[in-house]
């Protein structure tokens, strides 16, 4: 049988893209899945010739919807509520071809070091979000690491942490790809805001039961000391004695070098999804350069940061930085595409449903 699209199921409704609250039966939906794999012919995701793997990157609700505490909005105002709706779709439609979907989940604690109370100005006063922190206000000492929390955090050793968190904006400032920027809190663990949005919940779990395969996730983020974007690896790996302070995720790079094509949405576009498909343009060089045309960057379903204040002005707009990447990307033989255009018409992809 030849590549055809499926229809989107009647029980979808994008209007559920918009509703904070809105989460999927999970047993009407293992019955409506198993009368969807019945009336088209689905086979096992075990059977595909040609492995798609789909990356749904922090598809969650902080991220979301305008009610997360740090909503990527995109210029639209509403890029990551559309972009949801765009990325459910593309699961039904494509749902025979793609084997796997890992979601990466954006996990964090009370107190990270991209966290404003992390932080405390000269006066002991938190720090505020949305704005760059740089290694030059901490050695003057109009910025320092919050003394409270060196009991938990490097066994009450402050002149250890005041080494680390100098050594750490330091190698950020060198690698140039990113200062140290305070964010709002965002997707803490037992928050509301950490979940999948119910609608990526609805598409993914409908595709699992469907094909046989388990709804993988990844986590990411939970470390106090370093920031972590990319899904591949945090932003920075040491300590500043040279001794290790976290390690890149090797095991799911492989993993995601067996599949045939590898095909990534989510957000946010201009950070995370970004931070991403740079390490794995990084890893990919290291193993065989050819190799980057598997990644298929699908640029309708991502939105950048766009901060506003309160009367909607723009204060920080990094949809340049997207854009500028998304060349770069291209540059490098990645493919740039867009959800509503049929996979067989994709660079690379060979399909046999």
């Amino acid at each position: 049988m030849s590549y055809k699209q499926l229809p989107i199921p009647s029980f979808f409704n994008s209007k559920n893209g918009t509703d904070w609250n809105y989460r999927p039966s999970q047993m009407t939906l293992f019955a409506r899945a198993m009368e969807w794999k019945k009336e088209h012919g689905i086979k096992p995701a075990a059977s595909d010739a040609f492995k798609i793997h789909l990356l749904v990157i922090d598809g969650q609700k902080d991220f979301m919807y305008p009610e997360g505490t740090l909503y990527v909005p995109g210029r639209s105002g509403d890029g990551a509520t559309k972009d949801m709706v765009r990325i459910s779709e593309f699961i039904y439609r494509n749902l025979p071809y793609i084997t796997d979907i890992t979601t990466t989940l954006d996990t964090h604690f009370l107190y990270q070091i991209f966290f404003p109370w992390f932080w405390l100005d000269k006066h002991d006063n938190p720090l505020h979000p949305f704005r760059e922190l740089l290694t030059d206000e901490i050695r003057s000492g109009d910025v320092k690491p919050n003394p409270a929390i060196t009991t938990w955090l490097c066994n009450g050793n402050y002149p250890w942490l005041l080494k680390q968190v100098l050594h750490y904006t330091t190698e950020l400032e060198r690698a140039g790809k990113y200062k140290l920027f305070l964010w709002p809190p965002h997707c803490l663990l037992r928050s509301g805001g950490h979940a999948l949005a119910g609608l990526l919940e609805e598409a993914t779990m409908f595709h699992g039961l469907i094909r046989g395969c388990q709804s993988n996730c990844e986590v990411k983020g939970g470390h106090p000391l370093t920031e972590n974007y990319s899904v591949l690896r945090p932003e920075v790996l040491t300590r500043w004695d040279g001794n290790p302070l976290v390690q890149k995720n090797a095991a799911f790079f492989q993993k995601l070098l067996v599949a045939d094509a590898i095909v990534i949405m989510g957000e946010a576009d201009s950070h995370c999804v970004m931070s991403s498909i740079d390490d794995l343009l990084t890893e990919i060089c290291a193993v065989d350069p050819k190799l980057a045309k598997k990644v298929h960057v699908v640029t309708d379903c991502m939105s950048s940061v766009v901060v506003r204040d309160a009367s909607g002005n723009v204060l920080v707009d990094y949809t340049p930085k997207a854009q500028d990447a998304h060349q770069r990307f291209a540059d490098r033989n990645m493919n740039l595409v867009e959800s509503t255009r049929p996979l067989e018409d994709w660079n690379g992809v060979a399909l046999v449903a």
